[in-house]
C-alpha cells in the first residue's frame, strides 16, 4: 500500500464537553452494532446511559463483491486517476479487495470527512483530498476539473477516469458532480445497508430515552419504522445536514446538529442539548 507523504490538513475541532455533561441522561445509539462502540464510549464517558438500537446492519453487495473486485483489478492496472470513497465501510471493503496490492503511485484518493480519512489512514493510505465539510457536496466543490482529453501525460493512470466505491443506496451528488467537471466515473457497489436485528426490550427502553443520535439517513428511516413517530425521543441529534434532512423528511425536528460532522461533533451537540444548557 502506498501513501502520498503527508496527512491531510487538520479540520475544525470541537471543544470537549465537560466531565459528567450527560450524567443522568439516556441516549439511543442507532448505528450498526459493529460500528457503535466509538459513539457509545464517548457518551458513557460523559456519564450517559446508552440504549443500543442497531437498526441497520452492513452486508456485502448483492453480487457478493464481484463488481468491486473487478473495479479494484482495473484500478491496480492503472485505469483510474482518482478513487473516491465516502464512508469507512467503503474504505474497509476496497482495501480488503486490494488484498495487499498497491495502486499506481499517481492514483489519488478522495474521501468525505475526517472519519473516512482516518479509516483510510489506519489502512496505511493517506488521502489526497479531504473537503473541509463532511458532505458529498463539499467534496464535489473542491474536486479538480478533469484534464482536457488528449493531453499528453507520462502518468500510468488513465486521464479523466475516476472510481467511486459506494453503498448500494446513495445520493447521486458525487457522480453527477464529477461528470459535470468532465470526469468519466465508474461506480462499484461495495456494501448495502439492511434492517438490523433489534431486541424488543431495547425498543421499549429507546422510547423512554431522553435523546436519539443519528449518524445516517438510513438509521433515521429504520428508527421511525421501529419506534413510531411518537416513540422517537424528544431530543433528536444529527451528525450533519444530510442526516438532518432525513430527520425532517420523516416528520421530526432536529434539536441539535453536529457543528463538525464527526462523532465528537455529534456528542458535543448532544451535550449542548441535554446538558446544563438544555432542558
Amino acid at each position: 500500500m502506498h501513501d502520498h507523504g503527508s496527512a491531510p490538513p487538520s479540520h475544525q475541532d470541537v471543544p470537549a464537553p465537560p466531565p459528567g455533561a450527560l450524567t443522568g441522561r439516556t441516549v439511543v445509539v442507532t448505528r450498526a452494532r459493529a460500528q457503535a462502540s466509538d459513539l457509545v464510549r464517548r457518551l458513557t464517558g460523559l456519564g450517559a446511559s446508552v440504549v443500543e438500537l442497531p437498526v441497520i446492519a452492513i452486508e456485502d453487495a448483492a453480487d457478493g463483491g464481484a463488481a468491486l473486485a473487478a473495479a479494484v483489478d482495473r484500478a491496480v492496472g492503472g485505469a483510474y486517476e482518482w478513487v473516491v470513497v465516502t464512508s469507512a465501510n467503503a474504505v474497509s471493503r476496497i482495501v480488503d479487495a486490494l488484498g495487499g496490492r498497491a495502486l499506481p503511485a499517481s492514483t489519488r484518493w478522495a474521501v468525505v470527512g475526517t472519519s473516512t480519512a482516518k479509516a483510510l489512514m489506519t489502512r496505511g493510505i493517506v488521502p489526497d483530498l479531504v473537503p473541509g465539510e463532511a458532505v458529498s457536496d463539499a467534496l464535489v466543490a473542491v474536486f479538480p476539473t478533469a484534464p482536457s482529453q488528449g493531453t499528453a501525460s507520462a502518468r500510468p493512470t488513465e486521464e479523466g477516469a475516476a472510481l467511486f466505491v459506494r453503498a448500494e443506496r446513495v445520493r447521486d451528488v458525487v457522480v453527477t458532480g464529477l461528470v459535470a467537471k468532465g470526469w468519466r466515473v465508474d461506480e462499484a457497489v461495495a456494501y448495502r445497508t439492511v434492517a438490523g436485528s433489534v431486541d424488543p426490550g431495547a425498543v421499549a427502553r429507546a422510547r423512554a430515552a431522553d435523546a436519539v443520535a443519528f449518524t445516517s439517513s438510513s438509521t433515521v428511516e429504520r428508527t421511525v419504522d421501529l419506534l413510531g413517530i411518537d416513540g422517537v425521543p424528544r431530543v433528536v441529534a444529527s451528525i450533519g445536514p444530510v442526516t438532518s434532512g432525513a430527520v425532517r423528511a420523516a416528520g421530526l425536528e432536529v434539536a441539535a446538529e453536529a457543528p463538525v460532522h464527526t462523532l465528537d461533533g455529534l456528542v458535543a451537540a448532544l451535550a449542548d442539548a441535554l446538558g446544563t444548557g438544555g432542558s
